[in-house]
């Protein structure tokens, strides 16, 4: 280990001065006062602390005297003392290089996790940022540390900041034919931004675990369409997805579907790359760029199949009268789906035709439409989406507020679309979100040893969540779809 005292440079501070009422500037002629900027405090990164870590100038471009490479291991990091004068939130910049593909960097904020820094591929010094981090009085330590390895560091940057407290959110939904139904979960969700986070859990197998524990159920449980694809009935599979959500949809509940879409051919199904396995990129041959280049292709018709196959599957829960979030080609940015192994173009266009395919001609409109990517390049359109969201699985207990994540999806679509966390391991603190600004829609923890392991999400932190005043719970639901009416009679 190496440390290095670390330097601290304060680089832009505009003070207002001079006159301290606007109206006897303006009577005067002079120049209205200026808004006070917080100073910029920039720490260069040669500077700071290694573990595993050295100094380089093999590359062009740093500030500085160096920067910080050899994330190789998975001990190595990097770690800067900040001063601050007082307790506040800073937006953080990192300058970072990428040459070798698309990285993430873990985040540690006075030696707690605090979620993860998406690097994307560039072979040039890049200022990106980084979202916002609270930092107390005095003296704090920020880690960025190895992640998926293989980048390298120039510097950071803090600058005072405030959370945004207003949303420019419509409940105008894309499909200009939504259902009553879906128009009116809209206008709930709407209403519901920035007050308080609903919450949710993947399979509804796991809601009576939850409500054990916690005395509550989620107000959201996400459901599969996966064993409904053609390539997986083949196989055997067989599902029962849509009557569960019929049957949650008559406890009053919200209902969310993604569709891990196993390929519609080219299945290698071999030792670890099953047929179960066929929504992996690494699993299939199938093309889909090639498949859209020529819609007369049976390629082409069999996508074309397959969305029609899943079309059946929605509209018995049209036909119920049940309104869904529904979130096809999940992660397409990540690239392991072969829905995004193409790049971005190709996952557009199919996002496209696909809400095309189920709109215009199977008339789903009961389905509220999610697109679960956050860079710009891969957003297929605000003409076809409703409400944008990412997946976030941080290190096990990082109950840090997603902030980057949220801020860069906000900004995506103007704040003027939801912004959800539809898949998450270790669930963000209300506490902190409710500091940071980060106004999660809502929240779906995946299943298995992301709820019940402890690690992820101790029973201590579920309850508190699921108790807490700023999240909602299946029985705080409004009497959204006339179930609790229903269930009243039933009694």
């Amino acid at each position: 280990m190496t440390a290095v005292k670390n330097k601290r440079i304060v680089i832009g501070i505009t003070v207002a001065a001079g006159i301290a009422l606007l109206g006897t500037a303006a009577a005067l002629g002079l120049p209205a006062p200026q808004k006070k900027q917080e100073p910029v405090l920039l720490y260069e990164g040669e500077a700071g602390q290694l573990t595993g870590t050295v100094v380089s100038q093999e590359a062009e471009g740093f500030s500085g005297t160096g920067f910080v490479t050899d994330f190789t291991n998975e001990q190595d990091q990097l770690t800067m003392q900040v001063e601050v004068p007082r307790t506040a939130l800073y937006n953080m910049w990192v300058s970072y290089r990428a040459p070798n593909g698309n990285k993430v960097a873990g985040l540690t904020l006075n030696d707690e996790p605090h979620g993860e820094l998406v690097l994307q591929p560039i072979g040039k010094f890049t200022e990106l940022k980084a979202g916002k981090m609270l930092l107390r009085e005095g003296s704090n330590t920020i880690s960025l540390t190895r992640g998926w390895g293989y980048f390298d560091i120039d510097y950071i940057k803090l600058q005072k900041t405030k959370p945004e407290v207003k949303h420019q959110v419509t409940d105008q939904l894309v499909n200009p034919n939504a259902s009553a139904e879906a128009k009116k979960l809209m206008k709930y969700l709407v209403k519901n931004y920035g007050k308080s986070m609903l919450s949710g859990q993947t399979g509804l197998d796991n809601v009576s675990w939850i409500d054990k524990v916690t005395g509550k159920k989620p107000a959201i449980v996400g459901f599969d369409l996966i064993d409904y694809s053609p390539t997986r009935a083949e196989h055997g599979a067989v599902s029962y997805e849509v009557e569960k959500a019929i049957g949650w949809h008559k406890q009053g509940g919200i209902t969310t579907f993604l569709w891990h879409w196993n390929a519609p051919s080219g299945l290698i199904d071999e030792t670890g790359k099953e047929w179960w396995r066929g929504f992996y990129a690494d699993s299939v041959t199938f093309d889909l760029e090639k498949a859209l280049d020529d819609p007369e292709s049976e390629p082409y018709q069999l996508l074309i199949s397959d969305i029609d196959v899943i079309a059946e599957q929605l509209k018995r829960l049209r036909n119920a009268h049940i309104p869904v979030l529904f979130r096809p080609l999940h992660e397409a940015e990540g690239g392991w789906f072969w829905w995004g192994a193409r790049g971005p173009e190709p996952a557009k266009q199919l996002y496209r035709i696909v809400y095309d395919r189920l709109v215009n001609k199977h008339e789903l409109n009961n389905l509220i439409w999610i697109w679960n990517s956050v860079l710009p390049e891969w957003y297929p359109g605000d003409d076809v989406v409703d409400i944008v969201s990412v997946d976030s699985y941080p290190a096990p207990g990082d109950h840090s507020p997603v902030i980057n994540h949220y801020e860069n999806l906000a900004a995506l679509v103007k704040d003027k679309k939801l912004v959800a966390l539809t898949e998450n391991g270790s669930i963000p603190d209300p506490d902190l979100m409710k500091a940071y600004g980060a106004n999660w829609s809502w929240f779906v923890t995946w299943q298995d040893e992301y709820l019940t392991d402890g690690k992820h999400n101790s029973q201590d932190l579920l309850k508190k969540i699921y108790n807490h005043p700023e999240v909602t719970t299946l029985d705080e639901l409004p009497d959204l779809f006339g179930m609790k009416k229903e269930a009243d009679k039933e009694d």
